[in-house]
């Protein structure tokens, strides 16, 4: 009788769901993703007890075990301990989280900033702050899902334009009611695509339509601009740019996120934003690391040049084998495939001759753009690229 009982199996909608979903099987089957690594040293990786050549880091500068970074973050853990017990709106405060932000806001050029414990946080904010039912979000289809998340929250309209597309854009905007609060958000850089994001076009557009603009600018801190300050100071337009957020995960060696405008918006931001209200506040040891690369990008501009050189060298390789970039016109580059399972295959070919990738398939990408995505780091060198250049020829090949 009690055996009888504890072989019965007693399960719901949702635990079926989760037990029988065919994603998950072929995800797990296959080894896409979450992948497990067991160390990391420059742009060298070990999984499985192999070393592999990491050529999809977001890392871009590869200042995350920069000397300076690493002593920062020890220093600031000794001094504050692992964490600050709560949300900034609360008792989570303190005044490296002040300094932060004044640093960043001095380096992006905008009166203040905020920052947070995750870029994704951060991104939904940059649009849940500031929207609200009735207004009109105009968003690029290629987004990042963190603003698309952030748009859903605010329960606000959303038209989507085609990526990086201005006269569709103003298309949209013609049809819309003048009196009705707009926000355009697109990103500097197009992290899948390595697009550039056509932001003096989309600025002429939101002045004359008297829109708010939110630039997503998570891949382009660190990459673009003086001293990589990012895509708004690339094209000379910072001050046209409303808010600038992005992610402190990507060339500033560490994890979080910060959303920067002018000092009314921030405050209103920091009164409205779920999302920032009821976070737990960004880690000492995380804020120590940021500020510690920003002070590396600052004053060793050595490390800029190496990206955009390592960049120019990995695209002419690629030109070479005659592969498809999707036109990128910087340091992240998708090899499109077009085909789902020729894409798994090239990816596995290049992981099996030692080098880690990212396999990208709809709906992560638009269909038909099967695509194995790389990035390159100014850590890169010569040893890194001919093991790079021996596996791209192989699966090239093997195509």
């Amino acid at each position: 009788m009690i055996r009888s009982v504890f072989k019965k199996k007693v399960s719901n909608p949702i635990l079926q769901r989760c037990a029988n979903d065919d994603h998950t099987r072929l995800r797990k089957r296959y080894e896409l993703w979450y992948h497990i690594l067991n160390e990391q040293r420059g742009t060298r990786v070990s999984m499985d007890g192999k070393e592999m050549v990491m050529l999809a880091s977001n890392e871009y500068l590869g200042l995350y075990d920069h000397p300076k970074v690493i002593e920062a973050g020890q220093k600031a853990l000794a001094k504050w301990g692992g964490g600050t017990m709560g949300a900034r709106s609360a008792n989570g405060g303190r005044s490296f989280h002040a300094e932060l932000e004044q640093r960043l806001a001095n380096f992006l050029g905008k009166e203040a900033c905020h920052v947070a414990s995750a870029g994704y946080l951060s991104c939904m904010s940059s649009i849940t702050g500031f929207a609200e039912r009735g207004d009109v979000v105009l968003v690029d289809k290629n987004m990042h899902s963190s603003v698309w998340d952030g748009i859903r929250l605010s329960m606000a309209d959303v038209e989507r334009f085609s990526h990086n597309n201005p006269d569709h854009l103003r298309s949209l905007l013609e049809e819309l009611d003048s009196a009705t609060a707009k926000i355009i958000a697109i990103e500097g850089v197009y992290s899948m695509e390595g697009h550039i994001g056509k932001l003096p076009e989309i600025l002429d557009i939101a002045q004359q339509y008297q829109c708010f603009t939110v630039l997503d600018d998570a891949h382009g801190i660190g990459v673009l601009g003086n001293q990589g300050r990012g895509t708004a100071n690339y094209f000379g337009l910072t001050d046209r740019v409303d808010i600038i957020t992005g992610s402190l995960s990507k060339s500033l060696g560490s994890t979080g996120g910060f959303v920067a405008g002018d000092e009314a918006a921030i405050e209103y931001l920091r009164t409205r934003s779920k999302q920032i209200i009821f976070s737990a506040a960004l880690s000492p040891c995380q804020a120590a690391c940021a500020m510690a690369a920003l002070d590396v990008i600052e004053t060793e501009p050595e490390w800029l040049d190496r990206l955009w050189a390592n960049t120019k060298r990995y695209k002419a390789l690629l030109d070479d084998l005659g592969l498809d970039t999707w036109e990128s016109e910087t340091p992240a580059i998708p090899i499109i495939i077009g085909d789902r399972e020729k894409a798994y295959h090239f990816w596995k070919n290049l992981c099996d001759q030692g080098v880690f990738t990212i396999f990208a398939t709809a709906p992560g990408v638009p269909p038909g753009k099967d695509l194995v995505r790389t990035a390159v780091s100014a850590r890169h060198t010569n040893e890194d690229f001919e093991i790079i250049e021996k596996a791209l020829r192989y699966a090239a090949k093997k195509m």
